[in-house]
């Protein structure tokens, strides 16, 4: 007995000593200084590289303001912040040199180090109830001159620091894997870093901080696994591409309880743009977002544009979206490739959009028809239910390309009030379920070069006097049914060019003055009305 009381009391003393084996460091009792004047980079990171060596650890900042530089971040270790204490990164760009291998607009190159910045780590956690502060406002002054440099002068007055990228990335040849349409972005050769970016992490936790102010994007993991964005609040100013949380070929990420107002998009799902995400082949998959709110940005939550290795598996419920420019946004362009495919959008509320509720668009660029290959985005199985959308400038608009139709596309259970209606253009498989757009101007629907299209019980109840209710364009094989619109539209549905296989089923029309309108122009083959 006495040999194994001896052998339990060895276990238990072997697993205290791992238990507390992590160390919790206090910053200010280290010798940061707390003054926001002097630098504690070089304190934070030999700090860091200590704790991760011997296991892993804490890194704990009381109240105060804590100026830094970029920020190394090593496996096992975790940044935790008390109220009232704040990192202040600096706004001097030397404090984030010497360049580092990093991705920026999904281009892999080589420029300055992100704020916090982490390779092939694991287990990496910024937490706590304090803020972290970009000072994004030199970044974007100096975007602002090179850019109009740029484009007034072809660039005639550079700074170090473009002196630089020149030549870090000459022999990157980025030129030959991205399309025509980032040549100008190249040409600027200067930029900003991402506020938070891992690359190649797993176990990657943000949760209860705000942050503010970012340079750039400011959640930004990238070629991750297993990401939890947890209960934060991210508050940038009207500035530019100062995205929300943008996670990027990541997979097994989950996004909730967030409150997002930035510069850009609020929260952004992408894969790298080009022939270089192509070859790089690693998606966006298995990704959460729920009970969040956004407020301004352009978009609520996007997809794209840079989504050349795939998006796939994602499910967006529970949020809220007040006075962004759009709502749900699904983009991309010819040249670019990759498939956004397997989305779900559920219980969604918006209010006060500027442009589009529901926007799925493969003409974000300017980009030449071509023919069919890796090069030619593919947007397919996209369903949205349960939206409610009041103040909303337009309501949903649909835009595919000619060589490749978007399909595979339900609206069910969707409620808008807006200024102009649904318009959807070369999309195959579209099903419109329960939808009411109450439109002031227009047709409330109107489709065009699309083919198999159900449309069940859709309805506006602001008719228009100068416009049907439906709007049929070269549109083969159309199934309408269960409609009963109110009086007042001229009329119920406007068939346009080819518009073979439409069937009118188990409708109400009495209180409209015609079913077909009279601009219609259509053959007894065509049409087929079974009440």
């Amino acid at each position: 007995m006495k040999i194994k009381h001896c052998f339990l009391l060895f276990v238990m003393v072997f697993l205290c000593t791992n238990v507390v084996f992590a160390e919790r460091v206090d910053m200010l009792k280290a010798g940061a200084k707390a003054d926001g004047k002097k630098l504690n980079t070089l304190l934070i990171n030999k700090t860091i590289e200590r704790l991760s060596s011997n296991g892993g650890g804490t890194l704990y900042f009381p109240s105060g303001t804590y100026l830094t530089g970029a920020i190394k971040l090593k496996s096992n270790i975790t940044i935790e912040l008390e109220t009232g204490a704040t990192l202040l990164f600096s706004d001097n760009f030397d404090d984030y040199l010497p360049f580092v291998d990093m991705r920026y607009e999904g281009v892999m190159m080589k420029s300055f180090s992100p704020l916090f910045y982490a390779v092939d780590q694991h287990d990496i956690t910024i937490k706590g109830e304090g803020t972290i502060n970009g000072q994004g406002k030199k970044w974007w002054t100096e975007f602002y001159r090179v850019l109009v440099d740029l484009q007034k002068n072809g660039v005639r007055d550079l700074n170090k620091y473009q002196t630089m990228w020149d030549n870090a990335n000459k022999d990157l040849n980025l030129s030959k894997v991205t399309n025509e349409d980032y040549k100008e972005v190249l040409d600027r050769r200067f930029f900003r870093p991402a506020f938070i970016q891992p690359i190649r992490c797993k176990n990657v936790r943000i949760e209860g901080i705000k942050i503010i102010n970012s340079p750039f994007w400011t959640v930004n993991p990238e070629f991750c696994d297993n990401v939890i964005v947890k209960g934060i609040t991210i508050d940038n100013p009207p500035s530019p591409n100062t995205d929300g949380i943008n996670p990027s070929s990541c997979k097994n990420v989950h996004i909730s309880d967030c409150h997002i107002s930035v510069g850009d998009d609020c929260i952004t799902l992408k894969s790298g743009r080009d022939l270089q995400a192509r070859q790089l082949g690693v998606p966006c998959e298995n990704i959460t977002i729920t009970n969040c709110t956004m407020l301004a940005g352009h978009g609520g939550v996007v997809i794209g544009s840079e989504m050349s290795g795939d998006v796939r598996k994602v499910t967006i419920s529970n949020c809220v979206f007040d006075g962004t420019d759009r709502g749900i946004r699904i983009k991309s362009s010819r040249g670019r490739g990759g498939i956004v495919e397997e989305i779900r959008v559920d219980n969604i509320v918006m209010k006060n959009i500027k442009t589009e509720a529901i926007v799925l668009n493969l003409f974000y660029s300017n980009m030449p028809k071509e023919p069919v290959s890796d090069r030619t985005p593919i947007f397919r199985n996209i369903h949205i239910s349960n939206l409610t959308g009041t103040q909303v400038n337009s309501a949903v608009k649909i835009l595919g390309i000619e060589e490749m139709p978007i399909t595979d596309v339900t609206l069910n259970n969707i409620n808008i009030q807006s200024n102009t209606g649904l318009e959807a253009d070369m999309v195959k498989n579209l099903v419109l379920n329960n939808v009411r757009i109450d439109s002031k101007m227009g047709a409330p629907f109107k489709i065009s070069n699309s083919e198999n299209l159900e449309i069940n019980s859709v309805k506006s109840m602001t008719p228009n006097a100068d416009s049907p209710v439906i709007k049929l364009t070269d549109s083969k094989e159309s199934l309408i049914q269960g409609c009963f619109p109110i009086s007042g539209s001229r009329s119920f549905l406007l068939l346009g060019g080819n518009c073979k296989g439409t069937v009118l089923m188990n409708n109400c029309f009495n209180r409209l003055p015609l079913i077909m309108d009279k601009e219609s122009k259509f053959t007894k083959e065509d049409l087929t009305i079974k009440e």
